[in-house]
């Protein structure tokens, strides 16, 4: 069973925990700078992301982009379209060295934004799998709720 790492453990200079804490920052980083450079630079080409924003912004049935093309394309409408309740606050991560996740709840020390886990699958140091999940305030956004 996997558990999350200690401070100390992370500190390690494990090959692998350095690639999840370089993802798990200048993802956050590019995110924040509307930078799609910097975050297609952390995907492999033959990348997935998989969310049900991608249906919704593209108005797709399946919620799947595939290859760094496609992914590129949907994160440029994603920036274009960032909804005030879609912050970046979160306090940690989990990992195995090779699995990435980490949860931007709801309840915030700002107020609630949208609930929201990352899960990311690290292969050579970059991201090869990217599925994100929503909460219920999220997903009220998308269907037309009020948060």
């Amino acid at each position: 069973m996997n558990r999350p790492l200690t401070a100390a453990e992370q500190a390690l200079p494990d090959p692998a925990n350095a690639a999840v804490e370089r993802i798990y920052r200048e993802w956050d980083a590019a995110l924040g700078a509307s930078d799609i450079d910097a975050a297609m630079a952390l995907y492999r080409p033959d990348a997935t992301l998989e969310s049900p924003l991608v249906s919704h912004l593209l108005g797709t049935e399946e919620g799947v982009v595939r290859g760094r093309d496609q992914l590129r394309s949907f994160v440029e409408v994603v920036f274009a379209n960032q909804s005030p309740k879609r912050r970046r606050f979160r306090t940690g991560y989990l990992t195995d060295g090779a699995l990435l996740i980490w949860e931007y709840p709801r309840q915030t020390p700002d107020g609630d934004q949208h609930d929201i886990v990352e899960v990311m699958e690290i292969k050579d140091g970059l991201i090869v799998r990217h599925r994100v999940y929503w909460g219920w305030c999220a997903l009220a956004a998308l269907t037309g709720g009020t948060r």
